[in-house]
């Protein structure tokens, strides 16, 4: 007949007829409580195959183990926050800071990087746990044994057992804190793979902002040449068709018509370049049409006034995170490599038994066995196999750390040599746009459309010299945007602000 289970266990059953069970407000499904369940099977098991087992002292001790795993089990998890952020709307007047600002706290592929190194924190809690212990129960009776009419004797066997799992050893011998090393490293790495994740997703942030700036000025030049080309255009239809005739009437009606195609491309180009840059700062929803307070202006930063190649190259190895994060790597490996040769020892558990073997009271056939307490040490034998694999793997990854190390920083060079080329090319367009080369076609521009008004210089002229004008000022401004966008190449390429 089964044994009824202890008002504890019927309590908890009456509270989960279904398996469901509420918790400091959680909702606890069927498969979270799986293991408490089966702990109920095994503690019911006991309790009715097992005369010995029910007496009140040891039923309360097994009832207390299985409230102990039962608030184990469905011990409620930290509140598991949205990592999504909600959706925004950009301010209708954004600056590169703001941007920059946005971006930190919403960025996607931010967010992304980031969720890396919480799996490197989990890595190192893993590595730096300690090996819970083992309990073992057991219970037999014997077959050839009979008490005859003594209430005192039994034929019981039962043992209890524990071992550390060689937790002991496993911090003795050093693994612990080598594998504690390994993950603290790799979790250095990912920190740092995470700043330059940042470092190069803001030089994309600068760019997109710089090419939102290039296309609201863009716009405006398009503007101001399609006003130029009407009032021309109106000026020489009075003309018609008495001082022109009706080839040159058609050729400022082609110009002009050529500017308002010139405009609609802009107004579309600044579309694109909003969109572009409200991606890269986490905008889900429609895009608004913000404008930027940054105008297309020349100015050398501060630290680039007196900044020169090998400069710019010391500030680099200091501060690149792609280094510091592949000497991390580095560092990582070689702790690898130590823990792989320290798992040569083998592993050796520490454990303790008690037994008891039935018993039998005085005048009868004598006591099965007296009680008896055991301690053992348990360990595999490395005579087949002392981890070559595992410490030929460790080598390999040291060496190509080494190597990727090495690469790197052969990286870190081209990045910064091409960047400050870039720099002080683009400096010397910028400077000789501004030095006189706009001024001048503008000037051209005017004196031949004043010719051309009064009847002294062709349509040809005119024409010429209004491409001129035109295809100067946009050259400058493709000229400021790669400027730019090579200071903001040297900041990707050097690790750290410059333009402050």
């Amino acid at each position: 007949m089964r044994r009824p289970l202890s008002r504890p266990l019927e309590r908890t059953r009456a509270i989960c007829p279904s398996g469901s069970l509420a918790l400091e407000g959680s909702s606890l499904e069927r498969g979270q409580l799986r293991p408490a369940l089966a702990l109920v099977r095994v503690v019911r098991l006991l309790l009715s195959a097992a005369p010995m087992l029910s007496a009140p002292s040891v039923r309360r001790a097994l009832v207390a183990a299985f409230a102990l795993a039962l608030a184990l089990s469905v011990a409620p998890r930290g509140a598991r926050a949205d990592v999504v952020p909600p959706p925004m709307d950009l301010p209708s007047m954004l600056t590169m800071d703001e941007a920059l600002r946005i971006f930190r706290a919403r960025g996607l592929d931010l967010l992304m990087a980031e969720a890396a190194v919480y799996s490197a924190e989990g890595d190192v809690r893993i590595a730096g746990a300690i090996a819970n212990p083992g309990v073992s129960v057991g219970y037999g009776r014997a077959l050839n044994y009979d008490p005859g009419n003594c209430e005192v004797c039994s034929a019981n066997t039962w043992s209890v057992g524990v071992t550390d799992n060689a937790a002991l050893e496993d911090t003795l011998s050093g693994k612990r804190a080598l594998r504690v090393r390994v993950a603290r490293a790799a979790l250095a790495a990912a920190k740092m793979s995470r700043v330059d994740a940042q470092r190069n997703l803001e030089f994309q942030i600068k760019t997109s902002y710089i090419q939102v700036a290039l296309a609201k000025a863009a716009l405006d030049f398009a503007k101001e040449v399609q006003a130029s080309n009407t009032r021309t255009l109106e000026l020489n239809r009075l003309r018609y068709p008495q001082v022109i005739d009706e080839g040159a009437l058609a050729r400022i009606e082609t110009q002009k018509l050529e500017s308002d195609q010139a405009v609609d491309v802009a107004v579309q180009n600044a579309r694109l370049a909003r969109v572009g840059l409200a991606f890269f700062l986490g905008v889900r929803g429609k895009v608004p049409d913000f404008d930027v307070d940054q105008e297309l202006k020349y100015a050398v930063p501060p630290a680039l006034a007196t900044a020169t190649e090998d400069a710019l190259l010391r500030s680099a190895v200091e501060h690149r995170p792609d280094l510091r994060a592949i000497a991390y790597q580095r560092a990582r490996a070689e702790a690898g490599l130590a823990l792989a040769r320290r798992q040569r020892f083998p592993d050796i558990a520490l454990s303790v038994n008690y037994t008891q073997t039935g018993y039998g009271g005085i005048g009868t056939n004598s006591a099965l066995g007296p009680p008896q307490i055991s301690f053992g040490l348990s360990s595999p034998i490395p005579i087949f196999y002392q981890q070559q694999g595992e410490i030929r793997k460790a080598e390999a990854d040291f060496n190509m750390q080494q190597l990727s190390y090495t690469r790197s920083a052969a990286q870190v060079v081209a990045d910064v040599s091409s960047a400050f080329a870039s720099f002080t090319t683009a400096k010397r367009l910028v400077e000789r746009m501004e030095g006189g080369l706009l001024d001048r076609a503008k000037k051209a521009r005017d004196i031949v459309e004043i010719q051309f008004k009064a009847g002294s210089a062709t349509l040809i002229d005119y024409l010429d010299a209004q491409r001129t004008f035109i295809a100067t000022n946009v050259e400058y401004r493709q000229d400021l945007t790669m400027y730019w966008t090579a200071v903001y190449q040297l900041e990707q390429a050097v690790g750290m602000e410059l333009r402050k």
